[in-house]
């Protein structure tokens, strides 16, 4: 298996990602998210090894990420007067095929809208029971 560039945990930290390699993030614009899809462990409670290929596809058809940045724009109160739905460092849940992709050197991050959330989580493992 080859080694993976960066893992993300629940507890909001991103291991094997460096203070240059965060700045080399696109900073979003509008009212757009910047949001990286949780990446599930490689290891079952089981002890199976989960093939790269799996790990890719489940990260791929993700639909819970974690907010990394928020343009200047996102949740305006003249179209949020109740206030933003998220913040940055939330895991959020959103649409399979929402956003704009771009891939990255262990995955991919998305480009989201600031109204295609559809809900906030505390742990993204909590709601993953595919394996």
């Amino acid at each position: 298996m080859k080694e993976q560039s960066s893992i993300l945990k629940p507890n909001n930290d991103l291991v094997g990602l460096k203070k240059t390699d965060s700045q080399k993030l696109p900073k979003p614009t509008g009212w757009r998210l910047l949001v990286l899809p949780f990446r599930q462990k490689e290891k079952t409670k089981g002890g199976v090894i989960l093939a790269d290929e799996t790990l890719e596809r489940s990260q791929v058809a993700s639909n819970c990420g974690l907010v990394l940045d928020m343009g200047p724009h996102c949740y305006d109160k003249d179209r949020y007067p109740e206030g933003p739905w998220c913040k940055k460092g939330d895991w959020i849940i959103f649409a399979r095929y929402a956003g704009s992709r771009i891939k990255i050197d262990g995955g991919e991050i998305r480009l989201l809208n600031d109204d295609e959330v559809l809900a906030t989580v505390d742990n993204p493992e909590d709601i993953f029971h595919e394996f």
